[in-house]
């Protein structure tokens, strides 16, 4: 069975390239096809896999690609992926579903390949731009078409996979609303060989780890700590970063850039709990905690809610407030939890688990 991979893009290593790693593991002679590449800023996770990119692959659009937004939904129906492939998996959160669609469309001759789409989210850009853009309201008025193109397209590119799948039921309904189409719900994979509880004496200092993006709300647990004036390590990097910096009024308030998995592995294991307080589409670094024995502390929307349960492996505060966050952290420092109870319950998010599940898809997309 010939098989190819697509991903939006690759010019950063989240959760999403987690995933497509480990799809590409699963079929480890696919090839992957992408809008633009920085084999940099995805850590070399992907060296020699990459085999198609479009117009867009250049320097300048890695570095800035939310400039070109608009201009990624014409990439993706121009890129060239072969109708030969048996199977697509796409890894889409928001372009990857749409690379080289659009061209199977004029092929009515022959034989498509089956495609599975798995979906971290609807394009957010498109469906909750107000979340992702304060711009004022006169250049949210000017840029509508734009998001109406954005909608429209990523509708039309969300009817295209065969089959659906959601990495969390947050997101299952989100395809609901959005595709009017069902999805069955896989969760993304948390490898048990690089996060497991470690030999390291937990305590002393509070963490949150992620890309510094608006939308992850590190302007919040900062605010909170410098509040508490209690020791916080912020692992990652982005945009963001000389913003919170200057936010900074504790000495107790710490920046590191993005470690590697085990240093990860380390601060995890370390930690008092994970500050997790953004909404996210399914929150993998929520769950890398909890295989490490970390408890979190997140905000009750999103993803979360299917991670973390009340009092056995986390809290949960309810308004993204300054105010809210640091009663939680004091009633979580109340709360006594089980670290190995903690480890079990990051079982269902296993590797080998999300494996089983998409071969059993891929199967039955055979079959169909």
């Amino acid at each position: 069975m010939k098989v190819a991979l697509t991903h939006d893009y690759l010019n950063q290593y989240g959760g999403g390239e987690r995933v497509l790693e480990t799809l590409s593991e699963i079929f480890p002679e696919a090839p992957i096809y992408t809008l633009f590449y920085d084999k940099d800023k995805t850590r070399n996770r992907f060296d020699g896999k990459v085999q198609g990119t479009s117009f867009l692959n250049n320097s300048l659009v890695a570095n800035n690609h939310r400039f070109f937004i608009p201009l990624m939904p014409t990439a993706a129906n121009l890129m060239d992926l072969k109708s030969d492939y048996d199977l697509i998996i796409s890894s889409s959160a928001g372009f990857g579903k749409g690379i080289g669609t659009s061209q199977w469309l004029k092929v009515k001759s022959q034989k498509l390949p089956r495609h599975i789409s798995y979906i971290h989210t609807p394009l957010r850009y498109a469906w909750e731009s107000s979340q992702y853009f304060n711009w004022h309201p006169a250049v949210k008025l000017a840029a509508a078409p734009i998001f109406s193109y954005l909608r429209q397209w990523d509708k039309k590119a969300g009817q295209r996979p065969d089959t659906l799948l959601a990495n969390s039921h947050f997101i299952s309904e989100k395809i609901k609303k959005y595709y009017n189409r069902e999805s069955e719900v896989i969760y993304p994979p948390v490898d048990s060989s690089k996060f497991y509880k470690s030999d390291v004496k937990r305590g002393g200092y509070f963490l949150a780890v992620g890309r510094l993006l608006p939308y992850k709300r590190f302007d919040l647990i900062i605010e909170a700590f410098n509040r508490l004036n209690w020791p916080l390590l912020i692992v990652g990097d982005g945009p963001e970063l000389p913003n919170l910096k200057s936010m900074v009024k504790s000495k107790k308030i710490e920046f590191y850039p993005f470690v590697d998995d085990n240093d990860l592995r380390t601060f995890y294991s370390g930690a008092e709990a994970l500050v997790f307080p953004q909404v996210e589409d399914f929150g993998l670094v929520a769950a890398e905690a909890q295989a490490c024995g970390c408890p979190v502390i997140a905000f009750s929307e999103g993803g979360a809610r299917e991670i973390v349960t009340e009092g056995v492996t986390g809290v949960f505060f309810h308004k993204q407030t300054v105010e809210d966050l640091v009663v939680a952290v004091k009633r979580f420092l109340l709360t006594s939890f089980n670290e190995d109870a903690i480890q079990k319950s990051a079982e269902k998010f296993s590797k080998n688990k999300f494996k089983k599940e998409i071969l059993k898809i891929v199967k039955s997309s055979q079959i169909a």
